[in-house]
């Protein structure tokens, strides 16, 4: 029996085919359809690095939430090793999305 690497993957939406659904279903060219998927998702870490929440109806939130610094341990070594304060990104899916997930069905464009 042959294991090939993408058995072992798990399969992801990518920024290419965002890009490429949009040509396909909007009818963008191709340029422009990339440019649109990167100019998003630009926007959208320029915001969360600027420190504001990202919002976004029928599918979540994004939030910046500082972490404050707290004492680890090295698991291997068991050597106690300060972690420093930090900025993370959490997102809270939102309740449209969780019942879509539940119930294992799409929105349409009309939904959300």
């Amino acid at each position: 029996m042959d294991i090939t690497v993408e058995t072992l993957e798990t399969p992801a939406l990518t920024k290419a085919q965002l890009a490429e659904l949009l040509f396909e279903q909007i009818g963008l060219n191709k340029r422009e359809s990339k440019d649109m998927v990167d100019a998003f998702f630009d926007l959208v870490s320029n915001s969360l690095v600027d420190g504001d929440d990202v919002k976004i109806t029928g599918f979540g939130n994004f939030q910046i939430r500082t972490k404050s610094p707290r004492p680890g341990r090295n698991p291997r070594t068991g050597e106690a090793i300060p972690i420093a304060a930090r900025r993370v990104v959490t997102f809270h899916a939102s309740q449209k999305l969780k019942e879509q997930i539940q119930a294992g069905t799409m929105a349409t464009s009309d939904e959300v």
